[in-house]
């Protein structure tokens, strides 16, 4: 898997992404709570990314995790539009085609929110089947 390169001296991080990693390394660990095993994070590809990519016994499941600062504008869960949602069904239907293993699971699509994801105890929200490929 691919990581961000470093910065270079004296730059400082955007605290969105600083944000969004902290929700997403949240949501690997509530994951593996569940008894998930981590398949891909960071998933790229030129139509789309998956964020977590986890599976348990026979189902595989693409996560998109959501963070905001706030509420305002209808909150994290009400950013994953018909766009968006096209850009996840592209990239998993790559990851799919690429990891043959992977094609035999049933594929299930969620959405995490992590709330304060910088806290110590962040509040994980879990959307199981939050939309299907059809």
């Amino acid at each position: 898997m691919r990581t961000a390169p470093p910065l270079a001296a004296g730059r400082r991080e955007d605290p969105r992404h600083a944000l969004g990693r902290a929700a997403e390394a949240q949501a690997a660990a509530f994951f593996a709570r569940q008894g998930f095993t981590l398949v891909a994070r960071n998933y790229r590809r030129r139509l789309g990314e998956l964020d977590l990519v986890v599976c348990r016994g026979e189902l595989l499941v693409i996560a998109e995790v959501r963070t905001r600062r706030s509420e305002a504008f209808g909150g994290a869960a009400a950013s994953i539009g018909a766009t968006k949602r096209r850009r996840l069904l592209r990239a998993a239907q790559q990851l799919l085609q690429q990891r043959r293993e992977l094609a035999r699971l049933k594929v299930r699509f969620d959405v995490l929110i992590v709330h304060d994801a910088l806290a110590a105890e962040p509040r994980i929200e879990w959307l199981a089947h939050a939309f299907s490929a059809t």
